[in-house]
């Protein structure tokens, strides 16, 4: 597939463009009403209709966010988590007495919060609880099942329960920098972004190592298919997909490797009900990419800045994209 995807069918004439104002770090969806969380200070909130609104959440830049069904959480460089809601109220739910920086955020279930600052990952359901990870706390996944949050670190992960004190926290070693954390939907295998361009995985069952290489640089977005059967990755100058449809994950098994490109895929969105992925491009581009063939439509054309933020909305319907350099869109599938 060639750069110029001239024989691509295209949905950019269903784009309705938005100028956020500045560099676009991540996207999330409120039912139909698109988030753009900007790198500074401010959230972008537009609904299909109506004139978007700028909202100010924090006293400087957004380190990390994170979306539930009525909210959307944030974490900034002024020590604070700051919820807010599809009318644009905002609301600080905890403030670190250190004024350290928010690095990393997640949601977990019945309302739970997890978030670190430094070497300290805290979560928060009816009380607050803590945990002083062996390292700089990398990234934060809740498990779907209990209340368990996997803290990725220096050298590995951790599993902890923050509810059960005396149950003690579960160490999965694996040298390195791991600098993120995912869980597969059905609990059985976590996956961690390293500083080396690959990923690291365990099965949780029998604590079995997976090891994802073959990337051009660090991967940095990656995200689960519906049901969980593929885990979609950026990091190489095409969108690689490792298979977790069987007991074994990838073990022993290549990814599928899928829409090429002179340039690397960025940002990735896996679609909420179809095995579709979103793909942006360093230049720019924004492709939807069919699992089954690789067949492709053109979501975005090239741009002046990479692609930095992708979303879908729980129907399927819409895909928000940002950029670096606050170009933003939402495109209505319907």
């Amino acid at each position: 597939m060639s750069d110029s995807r001239s024989d691509t069918t295209s949905v950019v004439e269903r784009t309705r463009t938005l100028a956020a104002g500045g560099a676009i770090v991540a996207a999330h969806f409120l039912g139909r009403m698109a988030v753009f969380v900007l790198a500074e200070e401010a959230l972008l909130l537009t609904a299909p209709c109506g004139e978007p609104k700028t909202v100010a959440v924090h006293g400087g830049a957004i380190l990390s966010s994170a979306v539930g069904e009525s909210r959307v959480v944030s974490g900034g460089d002024d020590g604070k988590v700051v919820e807010t809601d599809v009318s644009g109220e905002s609301r600080t739910l905890a403030t670190d007495p250190k004024h350290r920086w928010i690095d990393h955020l997640a949601l977990g279930p019945d309302g739970a919060v997890a978030w670190s600052a430094g070497k300290t990952a805290f979560a928060q359901s009816k009380d607050l609880r803590e945990f002083e990870a062996p390292s700089t706390v990398g990234g934060l996944a809740f498990l779907p099942k209990g209340f368990r949050l996997a803290v990725a670190h220096y050298n590995g992960a951790t599993l902890w329960f923050p509810n059960a004190p005396q149950a003690a926290p579960e160490m999965l070693e694996w040298k390195g920098s791991h600098l993120g954390a995912t869980v597969s939907p059905d609990g059985r295998f976590l996956v961690t972004t390293m500083q080396e361009p690959m990923l690291h995985g365990w099965r949780l069952a029998d604590r079995k190592h997976m090891r994802m290489s073959g990337y051009a640089a660090r991967v940095t977005s990656l995200g689960w298919t519906s049901g969980g059967r593929w885990l979609a990755t950026s990091g190489a100058p095409q969108l690689i997909l490792w298979p977790f449809q069987t007991k074994d994950g990838p073990m022993g098994k290549e990814p599928r490797v899928l829409a090429p490109s002179q340039h690397r895929v960025e940002v990735v969105a896996c679609h909420p009900k179809r095995d579709f992925v979103a793909a942006g491009y360093a230049d720019g581009l924004v492709l939807i990419v069919r699992i089954e063939d690789g067949a492709a439509i053109l979501a975005k054309n090239p741009g002046e800045a990479p692609a930095s933020a992708l979303a879908w909305s729980a129907d399927g319907m819409l895909l928000a994209f940002g950029t670096e350099n606050g170009e933003a869109g939402v495109i209505d599938l319907a």
